[in-house]
């Protein structure tokens, strides 16, 4: 069971991850993961979990590690005061402090002067000494306060007070700039993710009440307005309109919708006026479940942040003995000063801080699961972001997921077999037989004794006569005599007491994108389809998609099999959409569902294409990488600065502002890199030369004027006072059209006897107008 706690202006990555550790600690909690995006920890906890208990006990934790965190219950997000971080007040009155005592250090006694420094130190500092003092009471004595504190402590001893107060100056500007960048892109990826349902319109009677969307009962009728966003999955029963999907799938699509179509919530209404019957309450709906989905993504920690944590927990004892070290080794071989090794030491503390690795790398993969939610795929942790760059095969189911599943009846022995196989079909729900049912138009025979055979078909009982409804297999299996039908589509045989009586054939068609993206996905993946179609149809579809490598004939368990088979160097994915595949999403090593497949395979799928396009494979593949290779330039950075910087601090050759440098300012550059993957998503879109061709074709075509424009422009060239005379336009309009198809560079401008005449550039569109005419004259 998960539970939600908000801590706002949590913002250090280092503070959340031992505030998870102690929150561990507590008996009715079994683990703790803290999400940056909308500031709240996920508690998954027993049935002794009291979180108005709980609540007070949690506080108490996150106040003795951080200031300035308002923790309070999710649930209570609407109505708690926001809380504003003082925490900076003291800071400025040191600063003030400080710049008095410099500004007339000439005209001040020299213990004032002092006075003034180590008083305007305290007030600068005073949030490192609070965290610092907190750290030593929890026993957490090696963290970067600690080694702030002790840095610039041994640089007010050494009389080194501008340096002193100039570290805590820079640092806590850095550390301010370093919550600023985090706090945007946290609210960039919400940008990203923007599905949430503000209010709904239901109708009670004749009146139409505004309600909050988790109001909305099963059954309840929802109005939906030009602009408004449905709030929960349900069935139009009055109205058609066009949805605009882009919340959901990232793709600027309209979807015409009509009564009895089911629709999903966080579609935009771009149309009429609808009325929805709702058929799931807003807990259950698809936004609510993205919305879940996408908070949880940070319970499954990629491989280079746990790393991370391992390592910074290691790292601060060792760097804070090393620094202990290079003080008294020195000292006690007499080599340089006491003072001078007390200052090379305070730099070594000062460099060695982790901020710039545990705070980017997080943040880097929270941005990259952002920006593939955008593009309409969720992923369910930054693990399998992580893993999808190192997928070498990939198993893939057919139906629903390489076809369209929409089944039509193509063939069948006699009106008998249909009406046979069809009474019989009516009590399964497979999608084969929905279609066997929806195409035939006669009468029903009232079967009894329906007994379903999983992958094989179905036996039924009529007149004290058993009949058999299914494939190869269950003729087998029950010794029929048939003959074989070789035959392109799913072949369904019809036996009465044994004796073969005829079959039935059902075919399924390509989604349309389907062609195109196996073809880029089997550039970097081997690719084998798995499917329980007989080896006909699977050799037909297998061939249409350039020959992939295909097994026929597999019962679920059978995929299972064949998957564990495939020779893989790396990971291995599947890629399903039907409660059958659920148990091969569950064992492969990144299982892929399919949007608009079963339930059962959304929810222990580990990513999740949401409109369904395969395409979609080689996007989060794109931003995968993108991803990956942002994060190893931050640890690249991140640690080769350090070791840079600590090497030169050893040998005694930097100051503590090139030292707030190697903290503070490579943080910062870590934190900025990892915002290129929020703003960089766009070029997954814009890499697609073939889209933006057809993009242009399509705002060509789709206006009557141009298209008449082009059509003209396909034999000669044409003038705009010209074209304005054939098309009986005005020059001003004719011009506005060509202009625009000049843009689209479907249309280049050329100059013939001192006049202005216009042709078509692009010879795709003449031939296109050309076979288009070739067509209509046969």
């Amino acid at each position: 069971m998960i539970k939600k706690v908000v801590m706002e202006n949590l913002l250090c990555s280092g503070c959340a991850k031992k505030i998870e550790d102690e929150i561990k600690t507590i008996k009715s909690i079994n683990n703790a993961t803290f999400n940056f995006a909308n500031q709240t920890m996920l508690l998954d906890v027993t049935e002794e979990y009291n979180e108005q208990e709980m609540l007070p006990k949690i506080k108490k934790i996150v106040d003795s590690i951080e200031d300035g965190v308002n923790t309070y219950l999710y649930k209570n997000k609407d109505t708690v005061k926001k809380n504003t971080n003082n925490s900076y007040n003291s800071f400025f009155i040191g600063v003030l402090v400080y710049l008095i005592a410099y500004m007339f250090r000439a005209n001040l006694s020299s213990l004032f002067e002092v006075s003034l420094y180590i008083v305007g130190y305290i007030f600068i500092s005073s949030k490192i000494i609070r965290k610092t003092i907190k750290g030593i009471r929890r026993k957490d004595i090696f963290n970067e306060n600690m080694l702030m504190f002790i840095a610039t402590l041994a640089a007010m001893f050494l009389k080194e007070y501008f340096e002193a107060s100039l570290v805590i100056i820079f640092y806590t500007l850095g550390e301010y700039l370093q919550q600023k960048a985090v706090s945007k892109s946290k609210n960039e990826v919400k940008g990203l993710i923007d599905l949430k349902v503000d209010y709904s319109n239901v109708l009670i009677g004749n009146t139409i009440v505004i309600k909050e969307p988790e109001e909305i009962e099963v059954d309840d009728v929802i109005v939906v307005k030009n602009g408004e966003k449905i709030p929960v999955d349900g069935i139009i029963v009055e109205g058609y309109s066009s949805l605009n999907s882009s919340a959901l799938t990232g793709e600027s699509r309209l979807v015409d919708v009509k009564v009895n179509d089911n629709v999903l919530s966080g579609n935009i209404n771009v149309g009429k006026v609808l009325k929805i019957k709702a058929t799931k309450i807003y807990e259950d709906s698809t936004v609510a479940r993205l919305i879940d989905l996408i908070e949880n993504s940070t319970n499954h920690k990629s491989a280079p942040e746990n790393f991370i944590t391992k390592f910074a927990r290691v790292y601060t004892p060792v760097v804070s003995v090393l620094a202990l070290l290079m003080f008294m080794i020195p000292t006690l071989l007499g080599y340089k000063t006491i003072d001078e090794n007390i200052y090379n030491a305070a730099i070594f503390l000062v460099i060695s801080c982790p901020c710039a690795l545990v705070l980017s790398i997080p943040l880097s993969y929270f941005a990259g699961i952002g920006a593939a939610a955008k593009e309409g795929i969720l992923f369910k942790g930054s693990t399998y972001l992580h893993m999808l760059t190192e997928v070498d095969t990939i198993g893939i189911d057919k139906t629903g997921t390489l076809t369209n599943g929409f089944f039509s009846v193509n063939d069948y022995s006699s009106d008998e077999v249909l009406k046979i196989i069809a009474s019989a079909e009516r009590y399964s729900n497979h999608p084969i037989a929905k279609s066997i049912v929806e195409y035939y138009e006669g009468d029903y025979i009232n079967f009894v004794d329906i007994e379903e055979i999983p992958g094989k078909g179905l036996s039924a009982s009529f007149e004290n006569n058993v009949y058999i409804i299914g494939n190869d297999e269950l003729m087998k299996q029950h010794h029929v005599k048939y003959k074989k039908v070789r035959s392109v589509g799913t072949v369904i045989y019809l036996a009465k007491e044994k004796k073969y009586i005829g079959h039935m054939i059902i075919t399924d068609s390509l989604k349309q994108n389907t062609v195109r993206a196996i073809k880029k996905m089997k550039k970097r993946f081997n690719i084998t389809m798995l499917t329980g179609d007989n080896f006909e149809v699977a050799s037909d579809v297998a061939l249409a998609l350039n020959s992939i490598n295909f097994k026929s004939n597999l019962l679920p368990e059978d995929k299972i099999t064949e998957f564990n088979n495939l020779d893989s160097k790396n990971y291995k994915m599947f890629i399903g959409d039907g409660i059958n595949d659920s148990p091969l999403l569950k064992n492969a090593d990144i299982g892929v569902a399919m949007g608009n497949g079963s339930e059962i395979a959304i929810d222990v799928a580990d990513i999740i294409i949401i409109d369904d396009d395969l395409e979609k494979i080689n996007t989060a593949t794109k931003i995968a990488i993108r991803t990956k290779r942002i994060v190893y330039q931050n640890i690249v950075l991140s640690i080769g600065v350090k070791v840079l910087f600590l090497t030169l601090a050893g040998f005694g050759k930097t100051s503590m502002l090139e030292a707030i440098f190697a903290d503070v300012g490579i943080s910062l550059i870590a934190v900025l890199n990892s915002l290129r993957i929020i703003y960089g998503f766009n070029f997954i879109k814009e890499s697609n030369r073939e889209l933006r061709q057809a993009t242009k074709f399509f705002k060509a075509f789709g206006n009557i004027t141009s298209m008449s424009i082009i059509e003209l422009l396909t034999d000669q060239e044409y003038s705009i006072e010209e074209l304005a005379k054939e098309l009986k336009k005005s020059t001003v309009d004719i011009y506005r059209h060509v202009e625009k198809l000049v843009k689209q560079g479907l249309v280049k401008e050329t100059v013939i006897n001192d006049n202005v005449v216009f042709a078509l550039k692009d010879e795709c569109v003449k031939d296109i107008i050309c076979i288009a005419y070739k067509h209509l004259d046969e």
